[in-house]
């Protein structure tokens, strides 16, 4: 890493001095952006790099940086640093003071050793957000983009709680999604655990049973007794089988063209692919609305709340957007000759754009979509529930005829 001194402005026009490490001059450029400033000039300066170097070797046993990003942190300790950073801050308390007072509140002794260093930083005086921008594991660009917002408006109390209100919806959303998966999950194991049981205990000890009868045994016999010796005998190729396709998984994660054609074929599944389309359009439309309201440009907004989104397809029509704005064009009208977006959307985004109130139509977006989700997570369990029974009682009664056929059969014959 080379470490660069630079000279930037900032949104209000005050000129700011700093340093920052990359690879290159223009990785450092796009960096010194995340952090809200527009670089004026940007130099390299090794002797910075020397010394940082040496401070970071003889820190490293008390709080090395690196080690940081493998401890476990959760999403919520972060929310709630959020929030009481902001109460302190608005009651009167020094920045400095406050990191202090959260760190001190902690119970968490990693997240003590993360505030340590940005509380060092800042005491130092470095900008809090440059300081949290260290940790981006812990806070991502959009964080670090209204915490820079914040500190240029001098509403970083403000800023603190929306963005906390903002982390406690989406954390919400996501909450009700992994308690309406329960039930289905639950009944899908202890099914799948019953059906285990029934083909590797019992269906061995019958299989002897219907050799001593003798004659031609039933076809769904035949099928159960070659499925049964299957799961008992070549279990190891079922793990080979699954591991592989986890790595196919990962692998397409990873390739782009395998990546945009899952995101496509997630949206085009009947039923989950709509809710997946409406939680990322109310995600997107939340996290813009915020962007916008905290004093962020439109297009540092819309770069900024790209990555948020989780679906390839939906990332690559708004990064079109973003560039037909760039361009001098319209966000509405280039959302509107996407085939993803819904007319609806469209349609609140050029109002928006034609009254000056973007800002609100987003939020209308967002207040109905997290709706429709809302409604959409209990479709989506109304509906597994009884398909997950339907599924099981069919596999199951399926096993148990297979079972009772031939003693039916020999039934007839003793007849």
């Amino acid at each position: 890493m080379i470490r660069f001194k630079y000279l930037a402005k900032e949104n209000t026009g005050n000129t700011v001095e700093g340093t920052v490490e990359a690879e290159t001059s223009d990785e450092a450029a796009e960096k010194i952006n995340r952090l809200g400033y527009f670089p004026i000039k940007i130099a390299e300066t090794r002797a910075g790099a020397d010394a940082a170097a040496k401070q970071e070797a003889s820190t490293s046993s008390s709080l090395p940086t690196s080690s940081l990003s493998f401890r476990k942190i959760s999403s919520k300790e972060i929310t709630a640093f959020s929030r009481q950073l902001s109460s302190l801050i608005r009651s009167g308390v020094p920045i400095l003071r406050a990191i202090g007072i959260v760190s001190e509140q902690s119970e968490s002794p990693h997240f003590k050793s993360l505030l340590s260093s940005v509380h060092d930083d800042v005491k130092n005086g470095i900008p809090l957000s440059v300081a949290l921008a260290k940790h981006p594991r812990f806070f991502p660009p959009l964080y670090l983009a209204l915490v820079s917002a914040g500190e240029a408006s001098g509403n970083l109390d403000q800023t603190l709680a929306k963005i906390t209100e903002y982390r406690q919806k989406q954390e919400e959303i996501l909450s009700r999604v992994r308690t309406a998966m329960i039930y289905p999950i639950l009944m899908a194991v202890t099914g799948a655990g019953t059906i285990v049981f029934m083909l590797t205990f019992v269906m061995p000890r019958l299989s002897g049973v219907f050799s001593n009868l003798g004659g031609h045994l039933p076809l769904p016999t035949r099928i159960l007794i070659q499925v049964s010796n299957l799961m008992r005998h070549g279990w190891v190729l079922g793990i080979i089988a699954a591991i592989g396709l986890l790595l196919s998984l990962q692998f397409a994660k990873k390739s782009k063209s395998k990546s945009s054609a899952l995101s496509a074929f997630v949206l085009k599944i009947p039923v989950f692919g709509s809710f997946v389309l409406k939680a990322e359009i109310a995600r997107f439309a939340r996290t813009l609305e915020l962007l916008l309201k905290s004093g962020l440009s439109i297009l540092r907004a819309i770069d900024t709340t790209i990555p948020v989104l989780s679906n390839v397809i939906l990332r690559n029509e708004l990064t079109k957007c973003s560039q037909d704005l760039k361009e001098g064009g319209s966000f509405g009208k280039s959302l509107r000759k996407s085939k993803q977006f819904p007319i609806f959307l469209t349609n609140l985004i050029m109002i928006g754009e034609e009254s000056g109130k973007l800002d609100e139509a987003l939020g209308e977006i967002a207040l109905f979509y997290e709706r429709e989700t809302d409604e959409a997570i209990r479709a989506l369990t109304a509906l597994m529930e009884p398909l997950m029974i339907l599924v099981m009682g069919l596999v199951v009664g399926f096993i148990v005829i297979a079972m009772l056929l031939p003693m039916f059969e020999l039934n007839m014959i003793v007849k």
